[in-house]
């Protein structure tokens, strides 16, 4: 009986024991689950809504879009632009996983092979890999942890990032947390997400690398200074292959493609930090971000506060062509470096006070301090209460500095003084192109590099703008009806009286003086005796009231001396005003931006032409068949001669006193596009009319950029006639006949 009793109680106790190591267990289960359900509700610190995990904050980049899609540039804290899984190279998902989370697929957040791993190798010492899914580095980087965490605290956050892991998981696919965590990961060089990381290394879209430029990335964000193919190419390339080497395992490669794709080297040739200094576009880029400033504070996003331009993922939609920016900037650059500016060197040789055509000292030592004080040196010595005195020191203090060449950077030790002078001998070009009937500006280039002149000479420089201005005045004579492009006038000097009694006569230079001539071949030849003559006839106050019909909005002196092009104008409201002729009559605000969207694609504003009728549609084709003369027999007689561009194009050349600037507008059915040349400083130019001829100066460059844009099929530039209106009671024959054809077909010098 005994026996069976210490049986029974042994039994018992068993079962005790049993009772209490379930019900510990039961406890610890229970205090886990309490634990992650606390931890999930925020006692330990804030979790992420689920708002939050729908919307997560980030910085994100708003991009300047191209009319043909291309993304011109950015302005960012971080540049960030998010992409959709279908944005991805096939190869870019393979990578990555292969690399970082091999089972990405069967886990649900949380890869439990790995943890178990990883506590292995913290009790062994045998550390081999880490154990955060995709999933956990996803939400690591998109509610990333506080700096100096203590112990505790970071097992916390860990439990943190688990609990978020699975919230991501249960919310998004494992395609749309692919495309998240490639969006969230810095690369290096100030790329952040793989839409900046594609264009900063490859010059391309995500959607385009290929396999070996795939692993490259995938490498990359594991540690992106050590694996840097610009700063450690070796590293680069062993991670790459690594990765190559996991997606061979993992099936994505076979070895004969690993074999073969691993022996390829990494090509940066394309690479290129993107910041405002660079890429296409520069001065374009600039004069959007002062306007899309000012229309951000007036636009707000659904929680009130207004738009910001550097932090909530905008897409700005430009006119901007990106094939035909491309070609303009081409054309500045290839015609300044190789033809214009050695010139100009050469012609300045050896000359005393060059590049400055003035002879006073004094003159040209004031024209170098106004410099001085207008830099940003001098602006930053002032605003830190140094001395006038002091600043000038440091003026005149050597030190390390890189200048621009049309070479490259020259690294050299030269004082800041000196190198204000030396910037004085660089001429400068710009370049606007609009497409005629809907105002959208195609390309801009507002200077010869925007890193080292961040000077805008499209949209803020006001250039006088010589005969160039003649056509506001023929217009006028065409709109009273008077007048076609076959009316003769004599060619002898006009005397205006002025309000004082005076009288004013310009200079002229051509030839078929004391003769009739023809106002087609008057415009043609840019004679200013002629000009003199209409403007007697009609007044200052009339041709500036038509220029105004034609956008042009700087102010205009109602003088006579107008009619040469003396008014200091901006180059966009030339060209805008020029389009007017290629578009029938209607004046069209050039325009730059078609729509603005947030971060989620929704358009926030759409942007519609600004246009009003300036002239008859008869008048605007009398103007075109005007204008044609100059380039068939006048002083853009070069377009032909010399760059054999023989299609239908209307032009007018302009040439200010001294040489200082430099124009040509030419006209074709499709765009209107003008071009300037000329130095910073006006006392710096060429010393002969020859030479400093918009003919000479300008127009070269206008030819390149065309025969590039009419080389491009995929751009549809038309080389047809300019359309006739339709006016059964107006003769539209404006071949003025053997007059003209008698004349000389040779260049003549267009100045006041």
């Amino acid at each position: 009986m005994q026996v069976k009793n210490k049986k029974q109680s042994k039994s018992n106790d068993g079962r005790k024991a049993v009772r209490v190591l379930w019900t510990i267990f039961g406890i610890g289960i229970a205090c886990i689950i309490l634990f992650f359900f606390l931890v999930a509700k925020g006692l330990f610190g804030t979790m992420p809504t689920f708002e939050e995990l729908e919307n997560p904050q980030t910085n994100l980049a708003t991009e300047i879009i191209s009319c043909d899609g291309k993304v011109l540039g950015t302005y960012y804290i971080e540049n960030r632009s998010n992409v959709y899984y279908s944005d991805l190279s096939p190869y870019l998902p393979q990578a990555l996983i292969s690399v970082e989370d091999e089972r990405f697929e069967q886990h649900s957040g949380i890869d439990s092979k790995s943890l178990f791993r990883v506590a292995f190798g913290v009790l062994t010492g045998k550390k081999r890999g880490g154990g955060s899914t995709i999933t956990q580095q996803l939400a690591k980087n998109l509610f990333p942890r506080d700096e100096n965490l203590s112990t505790l605290k970071l097992v916390i956050r860990k439990f943190q990032e688990w609990i978020t892991a699975t919230k991501l998981e249960y919310n998004y696919s494992k395609e749309e947390i692919v495309a998240m965590y490639l969006n969230t990961v810095a690369f290096g060089h100030n790329a952040f997400g793989i839409r900046s990381a594609a264009k900063t290394f490859f010059d391309k879209t995500p959607k385009e690398l290929n396999i070996e430029e795939a692993a490259l990335m995938a490498g990359v964000v594991n540690a992106p200074t050590r694996f840097s193919p610009v700063r450690n190419p070796e590293n680069a390339l062993n991670r790459r292959n690594i990765v190559l080497k996991s997606m061979e395992k993992n099936g994505f490669l076979t070895p004969e493609q690993y074999d073969s794709i691993s022996q390829i080297p990494i090509d940066m040739s394309h690479f290129g930090v993107m910041d405002h200094n660079t890429g296409q576009a520069t001065y374009f880029r600039e004069y959007l971000r002062k306007e899309l400033t000012e229309w951000a504070k007036q636009h707000t996003r659904a929680d009130g506060k207004p738009y910001n331009i550097y932090r909530d993922g905008l897409k700005i939609y430009t006119t901007i062509d990106s094939r035909m920016q491309r070609y303009a900037e081409e054309a500045v650059r290839e015609f300044m470096s190789k033809e214009l500016q050695p010139l100009f060197f050469k012609h300045w040789q050896g000359h005393k006070n060059a590049p400055f055509s003035l002879n006073d000292k004094d003159k040209i030592d004031n024209i170098i301090e106004t410099s001085m004080k207008r830099s940003d040196r001098y602006r930053e010595l002032k605003n830190e209460g140094m001395p006038y005195d002091s600043i000038v020191a440091v003026f005149n203090t050597p030190v390390e500095m890189q200048l621009f060449s049309w070479d490259g950077p020259i690294d050299t030790v030269m004082t800041p003084m000196d190198s204000i002078r030396y910037y004085k001998w660089f001429l400068q070009s710009s370049l606007v192109s609009i497409e005629s009937r809907t105002g959208h500006v195609k390309a801009y280039v507002g200077g010869i590099d925007f890193q080292y002149f961040k000077y805008d000479h499209v949209t803020q420089a006001q250039r006088q703008v010589g005969s160039t201005f003649k056509p506001f005045l023929y217009a006028l004579a065409m709109q009273e009806g008077e007048y076609t492009p076959c009316t003769k006038i004599p060619n002898i000097p006009y005397n205006i009286q002025l309000e004082n009694g005076d009288f004013w006569s310009p200079k002229n230079a051509g030839k078929h003086v004391n003769e009739e001539i023809t106002l087609k071949y008057a415009l043609a030849q840019s004679n200013n005796w002629i000009s003199a003559y209409l403007m007697n006839r009609f007044g200052p106050q009339a041709v500036i009231s038509m220029a105004r019909r034609m956008g042009v909005e700087s102010p205009i002196d109602p003088v006579p001396s107008i009619c040469l092009g003396v008014c200091d104008l901006k180059l966009i409201e030339m060209v805008g005003a020029m389009s007017t002729f290629a578009n029938q009559g209607v004046y069209i605000k050039p325009m730059f931006i078609t729509k603005i969207e947030d971060k989620n694609g929704n358009v926030i504003q759409r942007f519609s032409p600004e246009e009003n009728e300036a002239m008859s549609e008869v008048t605007a084709y009398k103007m075109i068949e005007l204008m044609k003369g100059v380039v068939q027999s006048g002083t853009g007689g070069r377009l032909r001669f010399m760059y054999n561009l023989n299609n239908p194009i209307a032009g007018k050349t302009g040439t200010t006193q001294n040489q200082s600037d430099g124009y040509f507008m030419g006209i074709t059915p499709d765009l209107t596009t003008g071009v300037w040349v000329g130095a910073e400083d006006r006392s710096v130019h060429f010393r002969s009319t020859s030479l400093g001829q918009g003919s000479h100066t300008a127009l070269p460059i206008w030819a390149l950029y065309m025969k590039k844009v009419y080389a491009d099929p995929t751009l549809n530039v038309s080389k047809g006639d300019f359309p006739k209106p339709v006016a059964p009671d107006v003769d539209l024959n404006f071949d003025c006949g053997k007059e003209d054809r008698d004349y000389d077909a040779v260049e003549y010098i267009d100045v006041f």
